[in-house]
Order: structure tokens, then C-alpha cells, then sequence
């Protein structure tokens, strides 16, 4: 893919989702360790953007802003694996949960596809399935985003995000497209 059309995918994915990217809560995540060699922000840019680029490809009738969005916010939980001791197991069943409530008290015009998305996410782990295409896609995607990061090699793994979505948005030659906010 030749870079004018890659910068331009960046932008766009940016564009979408850039308010999120910016809020204090959801940076935040980058302190958390997330499948070993991530942290949760990158793992939930990676499933976003994962799920961009698949909307871009299959052309998609989902509003390609929903999509992304609640991509993004699959794993809201804001807490760190690492102090959950014992309870660690019951993290898998309950996070979709409390990254739906998290994101439903952040973002609260959440659509119900979103909500899919958010909830459905840990199939077959939580034994509900997702009722929507795009909750199918976050599904998939977040297993194949956790499976890089867990098995990969380098902190981005086998799957590479074009150099770092996040600081893209937050460059200084960007800031038409994404205004610093108290970085």
C-alpha cells in the first residue's frame, strides 16, 4: 500500500474516533498491562483498527463511525489485571460488563450494536453470543489482537498498527485534525 493512501487511512481512522483517543479515562489504559506484551490502549486500538480495516474492505452497511467506536471501547474496564489476585478468572466473565457501564457513563448515547459489541465480546467465554455482525467482528478481532499480543514477539507483535495510531493524533503536525489536549 503506497504511503499517501496509509496516511490517509490513519487520518480517517483517527477522525473517528479521536475524542475517545484524547479523553483522560480512556489513556488511562495505557498504564495496564493487557495479553502480556500490550497495554489495554493499544490492545483496543489494535481491535479498532483491525475492525476499520475490515469495514474498509468489505464495504460494510454498519455506520463505519459505530463500528470502530465501540471497537474501541471492547475492553473500557479501566483497572489493572495484574491486582486482581485469585480473582483474576472472573475478570473474563465480568469485564464486558463493566466496560459496558464505563462506557455507557463516559459515552452515553451508546447504540445498541455498541452495546453488542461491548458486552458480547468474551464468546464463547461468557456463552452469550453476539446478536449483531459488527458484535461478530469485535469477537473475532479481539481474539486475534490478544492472540498477537500474547504470543508475538515484540510489544506490537505480529500485527503492526501504522506507527502508533495515538501518537499520530497527538503529533504536532496534526493538530487540525486533533487538537493536543494536556499532554
Amino acid at each position: 500500500m503506497e504511503m499517501a493512501k496509509k496516511q490517509k487511512l490513519k487520518r480517517e481512522f483517527v477522525l473517528l474516533i479521536r475524542d475517545i483517543l484524547r479523553s483522560p479515562e480512556f489513556r488511562q489504559m495505557k498504564q495496564y498491562r493487557s495479553h502480556i506484551r500490550s497495554t489495554l490502549y493499544d490492545h483496543s486500538v489494535k481491535v479498532a483498527y483491525l475492525c476499520f480495516l475490515h469495514h474498509k474492505r468489505w464495504k460494510m452497511r454498519i455506520d463505519i463511525a459505530e463500528f470502530v467506536r465501540g471497537a474501541l471501547l471492547h475492553d473500557f474496564f479501566l483497572y489493572d489485571l495484574r491486582n486482581e489476585g485469585k480473582g483474576y478468572l472472573r475478570h473474563w466473565f465480568r469485564h464486558p460488563q463493566i466496560s459496558l457501564n464505563n462506557a455507557l457513563s463516559k459515552y452515553p448515547t451508546i447504540t445498541e450494536a455498541q452495546r453488542d459489541m461491548i458486552k458480547n465480546h468474551m464468546f464463547p467465554v461468557t456463552l452469550k453470543p453476539p446478536r449483531t455482525k459488527a458484535g461478530w467482528l469485535v469477537c473475532f478481532y479481539d481474539k486475534i489482537a490478544a492472540t498477537s499480543d500474547r504470543f508475538g514477539k515484540g510489544r506490537r507483535s505480529f500485527f503492526v498498527l501504522p506507527k502508533s495510531v495515538s501518537s499520530f493524533c497527538f503529533a504536532k503536525n496534526n493538530l487540525p485534525l486533533c487538537k493536543q489536549s494536556g499532554r
